[in-house]
């Protein structure tokens, strides 16, 4: 792993009281704490940093005159608080020059080093580790980190130092190691702009997952996937993957060596063609969730992910669907809210598909929906469809029971429902629309409309058949004038061929 932004020897520490606010009756100091490349602010009133003198003169044997004394009488009087506020300094700079390296617990929460501070941030999520590891690890329940706390992890790693370095047996690393040795449900949420009171941009820190063995589920949230190291590793364990607002590519999560490799394939596939790499597949996912990102196309890393049965790719920006032939187990998919216009032939990529949602798209037909015979449930809600006819695309489809036409042009139509159940037939009942069971009012007039429509279609056969029979006793017609009158010449010349040479 490449050098994250914090530096990997003891970082260059300054502490500077740099203002206050009259809050209520009390003064609060604001604090600016510099830790390498990062900045962030704390904010403490006086007998804030009374407690924490007395903890360090009790654990630590500080001097107890460092602190500079109460002040009962005009306490926030200005000229007190600038010079209070360069004591204070004064007091937090000499502090740190007293411990360089193994800050004591209290001054290292006092300024919030395990907010944002490499070993405090360890330090800190170690202990409660050591506290809570084991009873969460037992509940299965699913456990939370901060890609600030991965980086500063994998950081850490990287040191060649202790992995105690407070002397506290608690804070040892090895806590965070067992527990992400056996955990099993993992979600990592990010955040956009600034981590709290800090500078530090969370989607610029790089973290390693290499660290987790046994994770089955794992939700990425906010991160970039460039920061996002050892997803490979998960290949042989995860079940569950789910990954927003955090990739424009599957590839760059589902193959993200393939950067390095100018040709690849999954292993196990019989390829005609030279490889420089064969990719291992994702053994046991059965779940993929991409929903919320900025996906343009199916690529062909599906290829890794073969059994798939559950796959999200709402809310992206899907303008065709392709490679889903790849996934032979596929029954569950989400295509709503992208951008698709069409969807031709769909049952040569999704022949087994279940469930299907294609919701907020800006479809207008529905001639590639056809032959999906599998289809239990479809969403086509909030799209273009205006025409009744497009509804006969699907009516023949044997096992659809669901369908959700809402919010489509078609809906204004007089007696909509009605008209869409007479679609499926005999298999009206069996159809719910819109989320509402079909009713016994309503299959009624189904019947009346398929009456009715059976007459029509009597009506017009019959037509036709008499049409025909007119046709059929009708005398031939006799040729037109200019070919009748042409036709003594031709007879003419035809007898006596010798004058078409005069």
């Amino acid at each position: 792993m490449e050098p994250g932004p914090f530096p990997a020897e003891v970082p260059d520490r300054e502490v500077r009281v740099v203002g206050s606010e009259l809050v209520e009756n009390y003064t609060v100091y604001i604090i600016d704490v510099t830790d390498g490349l990062h900045r962030w602010t704390v904010k403490h009133r006086y007998s804030d940093f009374y407690d924490l003198h007395e903890k360090l003169t009790a654990e630590k044997k500080v001097d107890r005159r460092l602190l500079p004394p109460k002040k009962i009488l005009g306490k926030n009087s200005k000229s007190l608080v600038e010079r209070r506020q360069k004591e204070l300094e004064l007091y937090l700079q000499t502090l740190l020059q007293q411990f360089p390296e193994a800050t004591p617990t209290p001054l290292a929460c006092f300024l919030h080093f395990h907010l944002y501070e490499i070993n405090g941030i360890t330090a800190a999520l170690a202990e409660e580790l050591f506290h809570k590891g084991e009873q969460l690890l037992q509940a299965g329940e699913v456990f939370s980190l901060r890609p600030l706390q991965l980086h500063a992890v994998s950081q850490q790693l990287r040191l060649a130092k202790p992995t105690c370095c407070t002397g506290d047996a608690k804070t040892d690393l090895g806590h965070i190691l067992d527990f992400t040795c056996r955990l099993r449900y993992l979600k990592i949420s990010g955040t956009r702009g600034p981590v709290g009171t800090s500078s530090i941009q969370e989607n610029e820190l790089s973290f390693d997952l290499s660290v987790f063995k046994s994770l089955l589920q794992i939700e990425i949230s906010d991160c970039s996937s460039q920061q996002v190291r050892g997803l490979p590793s998960l290949r042989s364990s995860l079940v569950t993957l789910s990954i927003h607002r955090s990739t424009e590519s599957m590839l760059a999560i589902l193959v993200p060596e393939a950067s390095e490799f100018s040709q690849w394939e999954p292993e196990g596939a019989e390829s005609g063609c030279p490889v420089t790499a064969v990719v291992p597949v994702w053994r046991h996912l059965t779940t993929l969730d991409m929903s919320h990102n900025c996906i343009a196309a199916i690529d062909g890393s599906v290829r890794l992910i073969p059994k798939v049965e559950f796959l999200d790719l709402s809310y992206n920006q899907l303008s065709s669907v392709e490679n889903l032939q790849h996934l032979y187990n596929l029954v569950h998919l989400d295509l709503s809210y992208n951008s698709l216009r069409t969807l031709e032939a769909a049952h040569t990529r999704l022949g087994n598909i279940k469930t299907l949602s294609l919701a907020g798209n800006q479809l207008e037909n529905l001639t590639g929906l056809s032959k999906l015979y599998s289809l239990v449930n479809l969403d086509l809600s909030h799209n273009q469809l205006a025409q009744l006819e497009e509804i006969r695309n699907i009516g023949a489809l044997p096992c659809l029971e669901k369908l959700n036409l809402s919010s489509n042009p078609i809906c204004i139509v007089p007696d909509y429902r009605t008209k869409v159940l007479a679609q499926f037939g005999d298999r009206a009942a069996e159809v719910c629309l819109d989320c509402k069971a079909t009713t016994e009012k309503e299959l009624d007039t189904v019947e009346v409309l398929k009456a009715i429509q059976k007459a029509k279609e009597a009506k017009d056969r019959m037509s036709h058949s008499d049409r025909k029979i007119g046709e059929d006793s009708r005398p031939p017609a006799a040729p037109p004038a200019s070919s009748s009158s042409s036709l003594p010449c031709l007879a003419q010349q035809a007898a006596c061929p010798s004058q078409g040479n005069h």
